[in-house]
């Protein structure tokens, strides 16, 4: 079942939506959720709450040509949530080293002015990404969407450790300059 059917299921209130979404994403949600929290039993409750906000968000939401991107990002966000809630120090540390190294290129000050300017700051983010090759974006969104570990990157693209660190070091560089000459203070 594509994604625009299983949006049809949400808009029509049928439950079985939250099962072909189980049955299509599952998986990679559970995955996302298990790099942030690193436990099986959370990970599981963060993918059944995505369902729930997912359910919750469709209508008025209808996303048809990208149902696990606006499933992901709530369940990542669910997990970071469980994250700070939880504490767990494990991949807290991996969470707070990853934040790290995205502030260096990407201001993290809260301000209005910081919010009103997000749309600008992901669009600024994507059209750098889309001027890097799909090795590079694939790293990079690994990294830091999905938050894969160094050596799982290495693993899925069968890359040596210390070209994906010098990758990620030199995308990050890149990225700082591309957000000052767009006009972002970093």
């Amino acid at each position: 079942m594509d994604d625009s059917e299983i949006v049809e299921l949400y808009l029509a209130r049928d439950e079985s939506a939250i099962t072909q979404t189980s049955d299509k994403y599952g998986g990679r949600l559970r995955r996302i959720a298990q790099n942030i929290v690193s436990d099986n039993e959370t990970s599981e409750e963060c993918e059944n709450d995505a369902y729930l906000q997912t359910w919750n968000l469709i209508p008025p939401n209808e996303p048809r040509n990208y149902l696990f991107a606006f499933v992901g990002k709530i369940v990542r966000h669910i997990a970071i949530d469980r994250l700070r809630h939880e504490g767990r120090q494990k991949r807290y540390a991996l969470y707070c080293e990853l934040t790290d190294e995205m502030l260096e290129c990407i201001s993290g000050e809260g301000d209005v002015s910081a919010e009103t300017d997000a749309k600008e700051l992901a669009a600024a983010i994507n059209s750098f990404l889309a001027a890097c090759s799909e090795e590079q974006r694939n790293v990079f969104v690994r990294r830091y969407w999905f938050f894969d570990t160094i050596s799982e990157i290495c693993k899925r693209y069968s890359l040596p450790q210390s070209r994906v660190k010098t990758m990620l070091f030199r995308m990050r560089e890149k990225l700082k300059d591309h957000l000052m000459n767009g006009g972002f203070n970093v």
